[in-house]
């Protein structure tokens, strides 16, 4: 049952309030914005999610059957065998169309990575909530000329395993006791700059068409006034077409190193 905060007034759900002011009752209970205002200092480095290792072991049925895939991207899942996550989970992703523009595409990627850690780290610390949020900073690795030659020597993106999977528009990552980890962001700019999922000004157009407003937005932020909705919303990523020949490779048993 949703509750009106005494300070801001906004109707919010029992989450947004400590037990504290939860317990205070309707009409004095503020909610977490309202008790914490302003911004606290969160850097890059406590937003970001990274690899943290050197080296990591795929099977060759775990590149054969990937456990999950993207729009474009296949995903397989394996273990980091050197570094401090020696041990824990990883993933390795892969386009599932390949071509001249591969490696264009991964740099895009990062990109579009980067401005995504600086949006999240800037939420982060304007304390809107109570808990961090993080995003995985994928790597580009190579897999090991030691291993199968229908793979070795290919490029592919690195990060770590984010465990129970769940998608919010086209957000995709895992809630934790502490917080949440984000990965496979998109980025829409004007220019264009962020890649083929970059969709530009009607991207941002059918973002906000399509948007219903909650507790965690504010009415100070920019918005599209009259937005037009130029795509329909749909499950999965909306990439811009580019022509490229069709290079699944058959998988193989490999390492891949940084």
């Amino acid at each position: 049952m949703p509750r009106n905060c005494s300070s801001c007034n906004r109707g919010l759900s029992k989450d947004c309030f400590s037990k504290n002011q939860w317990s205070k009752g309707i009409g004095y209970s503020r909610c977490h914005a309202c008790i914490n205002p302003g911004s606290k200092k969160v850097d890059a480095s406590q937003t970001a999610r990274t690899n943290n290792a050197t080296h990591a072991t795929f099977t060759s049925h775990a590149l054969d059957n990937p456990f999950a895939e993207g729009s474009f991207r296949w995903v397989a899942k394996g273990v980091y065998d050197r570094g401090n996550r020696t041990g824990e989970p990883c993933v390795c992703k892969w386009f599932k169309t390949g071509g001249v523009l591969e490696a264009h595409f991964y740099d895009t990627d990062l990109s579009t990575v980067k401005e995504a850690l600086r949006i999240i780290t800037k939420w982060n610390s304007n304390n809107f909530v109570d808990k961090i949020v993080k995003i995985n900073q994928p790597a580009v690795w190579t897999f090991e000329n030691d291993g199968r030659q229908d793979f070795a020597g290919k490029k592919v993106l690195q990060e770590p395993f984010i465990k129970a999977i769940k998608i919010l528009c086209d957000l995709q990552g895992g809630v934790y006791q502490d917080g949440v980890v984000l990965t496979d962001p998109v980025v829409c700019s004007i220019p264009r700059t962020y890649g083929p999922t970059d969709l530009g000004l009607q991207g941002m157009n059918s973002f906000f068409a399509n948007h219903t407003c909650n507790e965690f937005c504010r009415s100070n932020w920019k918005t599209i006034r009259n937005p037009l909705r130029c795509h329909s919303a749909s499950k999965g990523t909306t990439m811009e077409h580019v022509p490229t020949r069709r290079s699944r490779p058959h998988m193989s048993m490999g390492n891949i190193y940084e």
